[in-house]
């Protein structure tokens, strides 16, 4: 068995804190803490996942209104002990070259596109996480025989638990957190549309 390398050995003996990521320049990409634990990306990402992300970056940046922000894999301080990265989140805060994560009272939206190996904490750990952070709007998406498929949710505020607002296939239309419209069959390639 291989030794772990130093800067895997958490700094104390409870384990990692937030702002721990911010000094492991070793860490690979896509690094989140969960709970106190590190967790990274080991499998390698499917190319449907990288080809939806961007697709999807690139469309809600053009439809972005002034005073909002589209970003693309930046952590979230939920708090001393988690720092999830979603692939996607939108923001009221402005652009900051040197930012490296956002508060959740900045974060209006938060999407996850699963994979095989996210998909536990993406459908159950994030989703309850988001919520109880406050973040308002929160889809998974996730993909049904190679085609985008985007489970909606809404923060119920007086219980802190996301209610769903709907599963959308083809198109989406959404009034918050601003007017979105997506043709869904075209953020992929060989989509329909």
């Amino acid at each position: 068995m291989t030794a772990l390398p130093d800067w895997m050995r958490p700094p104390r003996r409870e384990g990692w804190f937030a702002e721990d990521l911010d000094r492991l320049p070793e860490a690979p990409r896509h690094t989140e803490l969960i709970d106190g634990a590190l967790v990274f990306m080991m499998s390698p990402q499917r190319s449907w996942h990288g080809r939806l992300v961007t697709a999807l970056t690139t469309t809600l940046m053009n439809q972005v209104p002034d005073g909002f922000e589209v970003e693309r894999e930046m952590t979230i301080r939920l708090d001393d002990r988690n720092r999830p990265e979603p692939d996607l989140l939108v923001t009221r805060t402005p652009y900051d070259p040197d930012r490296t994560w956002f508060a959740p009272e900045d974060v209006e939206l938060v999407v996850e596109v699963v994979s095989p190996e996210s998909a536990h904490r993406d459908r159950t750990v994030k989703l309850q996480k988001y919520a109880r952070a406050g973040i308002p709007h929160y889809w998974c998406i996730e993909d049904e025989g190679g085609a985008p498929v985007v489970h909606v949710y809404e923060l119920d505020v007086p219980t802190m638990a996301y209610a769903p607002a709907g599963i959308f296939r083809h198109a989406l239309q959404r009034p918050v957190p601003f007017g979105i419209g997506l043709d869904l069959d075209k953020l992929t390639p060989g989509g329909k549309g």
